[in-house]
């Protein structure tokens, strides 16, 4: 209960009275028998439940334990099956303990095992990352044996890979490269450059198999399709990464470019698919490289999509569909207020009669918040769709005629017992009244602290701000995660499964990244302001010179454990009462201005894979710009830290005095606060930066937020509040409860 009221997760070894669970059978059953007494005795959330069956070494010599592995493997499977919202991990090293100081045995068994535990439902494992190979790349004799004794397929299996284990050292592999895939039969060298993603000769084989096929549209369908359907099966089993099919699917579109002038000949169009996908970023939102990048990889396996691009009307939206007679839709929003516009299509959608699935994607979107707001609006199928990877078998099931109906039905019925869980966490929640949280606030000595003041306070603006300095202070790590590609920068260059293709990403970034900053692609604007403020109950209230502004904030309602405090970023400023003048930061900068030309040059010349890296690059420039600037307020402008001497990887961990929290994000959920910063710095006309009517900021590369210097600021989540809250805060906005309510959306569940 405790676990549950702090809202962590569980993991559930499978022991009972008895001892660990051994077999498949012992496994299911004791992980059920938790299950039940976690979801009905303690009603925990089941997507917070994590199992670990017991993984136990293999080929030991004792009969006993030949199936270890396959039991781990089918119980899996069955918990899925029976309890499809749990998570399953496992301790995958266990499995090779008999062959420890064999590393080339124990690589190859952990990457059969995973591959196979994988498609029975594995969500996570405790595995070495450099002990782990890639499962095609395994030597064929040595895979078979793993095969053999991790699926127990053969008695002799252990003795046989015993023997075979003498016979390996672990040598590295000898890499060659020669360009004997050039002598094959055109269909092969066309199926070599898509999975390899090789532009270099894709025109003169393109042209070759149009002379030997006759007819463009056969080339498509043919010879091109078969590579790109092999490309969709290794990435749909984890055999091939993002970064690769964004590349084939380069390739791609090149060769489809090069036969266009032939199809409109013939007057052929555009090749049989297997169904049509209209995609958007909702009205108000403008941020698309997840969109694009599920794109890439639909079409990638045979969809034809029909992008919208970005702050798209729901009219527009839906005239698309039936205009071009879309199967699916597919909605994709990062900002908050985007998840109401989700909702507000799916209503439309309900209104209108459509009876196609609704897809849900991006960063802000959730399982929980499609099942518990979206779906209930719409009577089709609606699914949250967590990454690229996800979206080809979510497409496959609902438009195959034999799983549609079975897929959707459990797609519902998942959806059914999140809401349930949802609404007995809601009742089961103990949100304070507001006057009790706020005499539960930041407790801090403001008698005893002398707010520093600002070296240079008022605004400043940087126009053309240099990108080669802020090259050095970008943070790679969430640019590898928008590629799908987990580690940590710079370990994922050398992680066992991802290393290859994160190294290859990384040399592409880094030159795409000089001819930017060599050519002048992008220009960095930024304007930052210091000014006197002080703290007014929940609000601050910043003084410029000339006028007053009002900064509102909300404060955490959570029952808090004794000592802690329910804190709001008011908390940080001294108080009006203090009689001490406080100082409040404010700041927007953009790596974004110049942008579009060259996406739309890139996306020109079919190469979608630059256009995206692009507008990662840019993102990654502007937090860049933000951690520079907070950088130089703390040791130039403001002069609070002038003695701070930190690397980049210090700024990354945040190891300094103060915070920069940003409005729509946690601290400060309020989207529409961006409007107060707006003007308070004159945004607009300073940078560039635009606000849309959901107070997204457009260029989508720019960071926007607030200075706070205190020593004792932290960041932190407002989370779940009441409506008395709501009504409180707009009330002292000025705005309507309506209006607030539904920017607020979010934090009321």
């Amino acid at each position: 209960k405790k676990v549950r009221r702090y809202g962590a997760a569980v993991v559930v070894m499978a022991f009972d009275e008895q001892g660990q669970a051994d077999t498949a059978a012992r496994k299911v059953q004791i992980c059920h028998r938790a299950y039940q007494i976690l979801t009905q005795k303690v009603h925990f959330p089941p997507q917070d439940i994590i199992f670990d069956p017991n993984i136990f070494a293999i080929a030991t010599g004792m009969e006993e334990h030949n199936r270890y592995a396959l039991d781990f493997i089918e119980a899996t499977r069955q918990i899925k099956q029976l309890m499809p919202l749990v998570k399953v991990s496992g301790g995958v090293s266990n499995l090779s303990f008999s062959f420890r100081g064999n590393d080339a045995v124990r690589e190859a068994m952990h990457s059969v095992f995973l591959y196979h535990a994988i498609q029975a439902g594995m969500d996570m494992g405790i595995v070495n990352a450099g002990m782990i190979e890639v499962y095609d790349e395994i030597e064929p004799t040595l895979r078979q044996l793993c095969e053999d004794v991790i699926l127990n397929l053969k008695p002799d299996a252990a003795e046989r890979l015993l023997e075979y284990a003498q016979t390996v050292k672990g040598k590295a592999k000898e890499i060659t490269k020669d360009n004997a895939w050039r002598q094959a039969p055109v269909e092969e060298r066309l199926k070599h450059a898509l999975i390899k993603g090789i532009t270099d000769y894709i025109d003169e084989d393109t042209e070759q198999a149009l002379q030997q096929y006759g007819k463009p549209l056969a080339v498509i369908e043919g010879p091109l399709m078969n590579g790109m359907n092999v490309v969709g099966d290794l990435f749909g089993a984890g055999k091939m990464f993002l970064p690769q099919v964004v590349k084939s699917a380069r390739v791609m579109k090149k060769a489809v470019a090069w036969l266009q002038p032939y199809l409109e000949a013939e007057k052929q169009g555009t090749q049989n698919t297997q169904g049509k996908i209209v995609l958007a970023t909702v009205k108000g939102d403008v941020h698309d490289i997840g969109k694009n990048i599920v794109g890439v990889v639909l079409a990638c396996n045979n969809y034809q999509v029909i992008d919208l691009g970005v702050m798209v009307p729901a009219e527009k939206i839906l005239a698309a569909a039936k205009e071009h007679q879309a199967h699916v839709i597919g909605l994709s929003g990062l900002i908050t207020p985007s998840l109401d516009e989700m909702v507000n299509i799916a209503a439309e959608m309900e209104r209108q009669g459509f009876t196609l699935p609704l897809l849900i994607g991006g960063a802000t979107t959730s399982q929980t918040h499609t099942a518990v707001k979206i779906a209930p609006q719409y009577s089709g199928a609606v699914i949250h769709v967590a990454d690229a990877s996800r979206s080809v078998p979510v497409v496959s099931s609902l438009l195959n005629e034999q799983q549609s109906r079975t897929f959707t039905t459990q797609i519902q019925q998942q959806y059914q017992t999140l809401r349930e869980r949802f609404l007995s966490k809601q009742t089961a929640k103990n949100l304070l009244p507001l006057q009790q949280a706020r005499n539960n606030k930041t407790n801090l000595n403001w008698q005893q602290y002398t707010p520093p003041v600002p070296l240079k306070p008022g605004i400043t603006i940087f126009d053309d701000y240099d990108l080669k300095e802020l090259a050095g202070y970008i943070d790679w790590t969430p640019f590898f995660q928008s590629w799908q590609l987990a580690g940590k920068f710079p370990d994922i260059l050398t992680d066992a499964v991802v290393g290859a293709e994160a190294t290859k990403l990384y040399a592409d970034a880094q030159a795409l990244l000089q001819q930017i900053i060599d050519q002048k692609w992008l220009r960095a604007r930024a304007v930052i302001g210091l000014f006197a403020a002080n703290a007014v109950g929940d609000d601050i209230v910043v003084n410029t010179g000339n006028h007053t502004v009002t900064l509102h904030h909300l404060r955490q309602q959570n029952k808090k454990a004794q000592g802690l405090p329910n804190r709001c970023l008011a908390d940080f400023i001294a108080p009006a009462e203090s009689g001490k003048t406080d100082y409040i930061g404010a700041f927007a900068v953009t790596a974004g201005i110049g942008i579009e030309q060259h996406v739309q040059a890139f996306e020109a010349a079919h190469d979608d894979y630059h256009a995206i890296l692009l507008k990662a690059l840019a993102d990654r420039l502007a937090e860049a710009f933000a951690e520079r600037l907070h950088q130089r307020v703390r040791t130039e402008f403001w002069g609070y830290a002038t003695a701070e001497n930190l690397d980049n990887k210090d700024l990354i961990a945040e190891q300094y005095q103060g915070i920069r929290p940003a409005p729509g994000y946690p601290a400060c959920p309020d989207h529409t606060e961006k409007r107060t910063l707006w003007q308070l710095l004159n945004v607009e006309t300073n940078t560039g930066i635009t606000l849309t009517e959901s107070c997204a900021m457009y260029p989508a590369a720019s960071v926007s937020g607030w200075y706070f210097a205190h020593p004792q600021a932290t960041y932190f989540g407002v989370g779940q509040i009441t409506p008395e809250q709501v009504a409180d805060l707009a009330h002292r906005k000025g705005m309507s409860l309506t209006e607030m309510t539904r920017w607020l959306q979010p934090n009321l569940g």
